[in-house]
């Protein structure tokens, strides 16, 4: 079965996404579990726990098919020391927030070298941080996303991915989630048959599917090898439908979660419709 969501608002509490994710049809959801912009927040009330659980009990959501995503200012591949701390401690608050909540995925962006040292070095951090919050932490994977490329970020390249991964303590605990815009804008076509079978052959032999824990599904406002991140509606960007059909009927991608992240939140009822009927 194809688990496909979108990235809904948890806006007034995390027990409204699950709410927000069946309003438009979704089998199954991404959130943020605190303000995505701040590095603090409130911890998560008993009640909103409870009531998080029991809503997706009820309105059929897996607890481990729902992929939250972490802060957008943590870079666990930071420089500096203090940077890099306070990273590793909004993590492990992330983590543990999935764990008190029941989730079993957290997505992340891998991090940033911001050209004070080497990628290498970077990537090194990057698998350190990972080691040290898993082992205060469990039943949680840490799920690394692909990058763009765009400006210092790291994890643009499969190659990258693997080499945290290879330095990753417990195997068990740490996969990958592609984004098909960044994919993209970092050179793998995925946009006709050829090119798509070459790049999950080059995805298989340099990571290995079995690290493959979910996808975010968007289309591309630029073009293939632009390193830009910019999201665009399914089959509206330079990347293009057929991406999406190729998706949709490879059964490599079942049984995961596929997350819209598209710009148009009033259109992801309808994206998440047009998906299911390329299935054929």
């Amino acid at each position: 079965m194809k688990y496909i969501g979108a990235h809904v608002s948890a806006s007034g509490g995390v027990e409204n996404a699950p709410l927000n994710a069946d309003a438009i049809g979704a089998k199954t959801f991404a959130l943020f579990t605190k303000n995505q912009r701040q590095w603090k927040s409130q911890p998560l009330s008993s009640r909103s726990i409870e009531l998080f659980k029991k809503r997706c009990d009820e309105l059929g959501f897996r607890l481990d098919m729902i992929l939250p995503h972490d802060s957008y200012l943590i870079n666990l591949g930071h420089p500096a020391e203090d940077g890099l701390q306070k990273s590793r401690d909004a993590f492990l608050d992330e983590m543990q927030r999935c764990e008190q909540l029941g989730l079993t995925l957290l997505n992340f962006h891998p991090g940033s070298h911001l050209k004070e040292f080497s990628l290498d070095d970077c990537l090194i951090r990057i698998a350190e941080s990972i080691n040290l919050t898993l082992d205060k932490t469990a039943g949680v994977t840490a799920v690394i996303e692909n990058t763009a490329g765009q400006g210092s970020n790291v994890g643009f390249a499969f190659e990258h991915l693997a080499q945290i991964i290879d330095r990753v303590e417990d195997k068990s605990r740490v996969g990958v989630c592609i984004d098909t815009c960044h994919a993209f804008a970092a050179g793998y076509d995925l946009s006709v048959k050829e090119s798509f079978d070459k790049v999950w052959a080059d995805f298989d032999k340099i990571i290995g599917f079995s690290y493959l824990r979910g996808m975010h599904l968007n289309d591309t406002k630029k073009g293939l090898d632009s390193r830009v991140d910019r999201h665009e509606s399914l089959g509206k960007g330079v990347l293009g439908a057929e991406a999406f059909r190729l998706i949709m009927n490879d059964a490599r991608f079942e049984d995961m979660p596929l997350i819209l992240e598209t710009p148009n939140e009033e259109l992801w009822a309808e994206e998440i419709k047009w998906l299911y009927r390329l299935e054929q």
